[in-house]
C-alpha cells in the first residue's frame, strides 16, 4: 500500500509541474502576445479619425529627443516614447530631415516618421516669371532672388542662352536646376510647334539662326508690326551680305544698355559686335519670346535696309543710307 501510495504521489507531482509549467507557458505566451499587439497599436493606431491637417516644422539640427518631445507637444503623436522607439528600432534616427511638414490626425506613428525620414515637406510653389528679352544672367539672378538655385549656377551654362522661354513658371524649392531647366524646356518645345519647325524647314533655315535672330529682334523693337518689318530688313541685309549693324548687340558686347552709342562703341572686338562682322552673332544675345520668334519666321516683305528707334519707341524705316542718314539727324538729337 505504500509503494502504491508513494507512485501515486509521484504521478500527481508530474502532473502538477506539467500543468505548472503549461500554465507559465501560457501566461508567457499571452504577456508577449498582449504586449506585441498593444506596442503594435500604439504604432499603427492613428491619432484620431477626425482628419485635421497640423503643419510641424522640423528646425535644421532637431535630433530626436526634440522631434518627438515637439509631436508630442503639438497633438501630433500621444505619446513621444512609441515615437522614438520606432524611429531607434528602424535605425533612422540619424536620418531624419528638417523642412515644414503636414501630418493628418488620421496619420500614425510609422507614417509620420516615414515622412520625417523621405523629407516629403510641404512643396512651397515659387512663381517666377521671365520676360521676353532677358539674358541668361538676368533669368540667373531671378531665379538666385527666391531661393531656387545658387547665384551663378545658371549662368555658366552659356548654351542656354536663347531657348529659356519667356514665361511665367510655377517652381517649388524641393526642385534643383535640373528640374527647373526641365520645365522650361518642355515649354520651348511645346511653343515652338511643329507648323514653326515646318516653316523653319522649308525656308532652309535652323532653329539656331531664327532664335539669334529672334533675340536681336526682341531687343530692337518692342511692338509685333514693327518687328516683323525689321525682321524683313535684317534678312535683306544678309542676303547681300551687308552687316546687320544692331545697336542690341553692341549692347550685349559692352554688357551695357545704352540710348545712343558712340563710334567707338560700334568698334568693339567682339564676335556679337555686328558692326564689324559679317552675318548673324554666334549665338543668341538674349532670350526671345514667342511673338519675336514668329516674326522672324515671318518676316513682312518691304524694300527697306535701315531702321531706328525714337525716344518715345516709335520705329522709323528707310530704303536708303542717305534716307536713314536724315531720320537720325531728325529723330536722334
Amino acid at each position: 500500500m505504500k509503494k502504491k501510495n508513494k507512485k501515486k504521489i509521484k504521478i500527481n507531482n508530474k502532473k502538477r509541474f506539467i500543468i505548472v509549467l503549461t500554465s507559465f507557458f501560457l501566461v508567457v505566451c499571452i504577456i508577449f502576445l498582449s504586449t506585441y499587439y498593444f506596442i503594435k497599436y500604439q504604432m499603427s493606431a492613428p491619432l484620431n479619425d477626425q482628419n485635421i491637417e497640423k503643419i510641424f516644422i522640423v528646425e535644421k539640427g532637431d535630433g530626436l529627443k526634440v522631434i518627438s518631445a515637439n509631436l508630442e507637444k503639438d497633438g501630433i503623436i500621444q505619446n513621444s516614447i512609441w515615437f522614438t522607439s520606432y524611429v531607434f528600432y528602424k535605425g533612422l534616427a540619424g536620418h531624419l530631415q528638417a523642412g515644414e511638414y503636414s501630418f493628418n490626425s488620421n496619420l500614425n506613428i510609422i507614417q509620420i516618421a516615414d515622412k520625417i525620414f523621405k523629407g516629403d515637406v510641404i512643396p512651397r510653389e515659387i512663381k517666377i516669371t521671365i520676360p521676353e528679352g532677358f539674358n541668361i544672367r538676368q533669368i540667373d539672378a531671378r531665379l538666385a532672388e527666391a531661393g531656387l538655385i545658387e547665384a551663378g549656377e545658371l549662368s555658366i551654362q552659356s548654351d542656354l542662352e536663347g531657348y529659356l522661354f519667356p514665361d511665367t513658371y510655377e517652381f517649388n524649392k524641393k526642385m534643383d536646376l535640373d528640374d527647373i531647366l526641365n520645365i522650361i524646356e518642355e515649354n520651348f518645345n511645346n511653343k515652338l510647334s511643329d507648323s514653326l519647325k515646318n516653316e523653319i524647314e522649308r525656308q532652309k533655315k535652323t532653329i539656331e539662326e531664327i532664335i539669334i535672330m529672334a533675340s536681336i529682334i526682341e531687343r530692337e523693337v518692342p511692338l509685333y508690326e514693327d518687328s516683323r518689318i525689321v525682321s524683313g530688313v535684317f534678312w535683306n541685309r544678309l542676303n547681300i551680305n551687308y552687316p546687320l549693324q544692331s545697336c542690341a548687340t553692341i549692347a550685349y558686347a559692352l554688357g551695357e544698355d545704352k540710348w545712343i552709342y558712340s563710334i567707338e562703341d560700334t568698334k568693339i572686338d567682339s564676335p556679337y559686335n555686328t558692326y564689324k562682322n559679317i552675318g548673324l552673332p554666334p549665338g543668341p544675345i538674349c532670350n526671345p519670346g514667342i511673338l519675336a520668334i514668329q516674326a522672324t519666321i515671318y518676316p513682312k516683305q518691304t524694300d527697306y535696309y535701315f531702321f531706328l528707334s525714337e525716344p518715345d519707341g516709335k520705329t522709323v524705316f528707310s530704303r536708303t543710307f542717305e534716307e536713314h542718314q536724315a531720320n537720325m539727324a531728325k529723330y536722334l538729337k
